[in-house]
């Protein structure tokens, strides 16, 4: 057996970076604000908020679309292109103020005549990491009940988004991200230990499947995973349910929010998912000689 074949989701590592990674623990911080028509003083309330949770955190969150109200009409009139953005300039500026890596949720994304859900990620010193655009639009009609339509306004992404941190390997992805199986073992597959996804689930879908995908999806893969949302506006005309959480390798939630603007915070022991990976070994058990999942090239 190869030195990390009983680890096979951490690929190249070398046996001793894993001791490092595999013993620490780091604090995360879920930030779930309430979003207006303003994109000024969502900005500003989202500085606030990287400011209180980087007190006690070493990874912060926002949730998706935190600079604009959720509606397919605004994004084209909040969109911003990445290297004049006067949000991504002022949330880089506050990782690098606060010492924290930071998953700045989403903003709408001008890229050429595109627009684009996207998430950017930012180590502490306030530089970039990566960007994730949302792979999966939300399209839907419950009739009765919900329409929705990003593909109206928005283009899907073509990437999966993995990044390298001091304490573990993160996946990120968008909200409706999170429902399709695929990403987020091949986020695991390719070594993330923690998966984020600021989502902005509604009132219809919100109460049945929020937490319920949630813990499916950190138990199926092992990881732990965090759901940022923004907090609830019931003047909106698209209300977010609310209840950002985190759950961990074991399926269960160890943190979660209630419907009004909070941090919640919860500790991300690689060591506990180690343990859940030994207990129950499903990463190494997989049938790899029946079925396989990867990247078409």
């Amino acid at each position: 057996m190869g030195p990390n074949e009983d680890l096979p989701h951490l690929g190249s590592y070398t046996r001793s970076t894993l001791g490092l990674i595999l013993m620490k623990t780091f604090q995360i911080a879920l930030c779930q604000m309430k979003v207006g028509l303003n994109k000024a003083q969502n900005i500003k309330k989202s500085l606030e908020f990287i400011e209180e949770a980087g007190k006690k955190a070493d990874l912060v969150v926002l949730p998706e679309m935190f600079n604009c109200p959720y509606q397919t009409d605004q994004f084209p009139l909040y969109a911003e292109r990445a290297s004049e953005s006067p949000t991504l300039k002022a949330v880089s500026q506050a990782a690098r103020d606060s010492e924290v890596y930071l998953v700045a949720g989403s903003i709408p994304e001008r890229d050429q005549e595109s627009i684009y859900n996207t998430s950017f990620i930012y180590n502490p010193s306030g530089e970039l990491l990566a960007r994730h655009r949302k792979l999966h639009l939300f399209d839907i009609d419950i009739p009765g009940q919900i329409q929705f339509k990003e593909s109206d306004t928005l283009q899907p992404g073509g990437q999966v988004t993995v990044v390298d941190t001091d304490f573990a390997k993160l996946g990120v992805a968008i909200c409706y991200d999170v429902r399709f199986p695929e990403l987020s073992r091949l986020m695991a597959l390719q070594g993330a230990q923690l998966l984020i996804f600021p989502g902005a689930f509604n009132l219809t879908t919100g109460p049945v499947h929020w937490e319920i995908l949630s813990r499916v999806r950190a138990l199926d893969n092992q990881v732990y995973l965090a759901m940022c949302s923004p907090a609830r506006d019931e003047k909106a005309s698209y209300v977010a349910y609310g209840h950002s959480l985190v759950a961990d390798p074991w399926g269960s939630v160890v943190a979660e929010a209630g419907t009004g603007e909070e941090i919640i915070y919860a500790p991300i022991k690689t060591s506990h998912l180690r343990k859940a990976r030994q207990d129950l070994p499903l990463l190494k058990n997989r049938r790899t000689d029946l079925y396989s999942l990867g990247l078409k090239k």
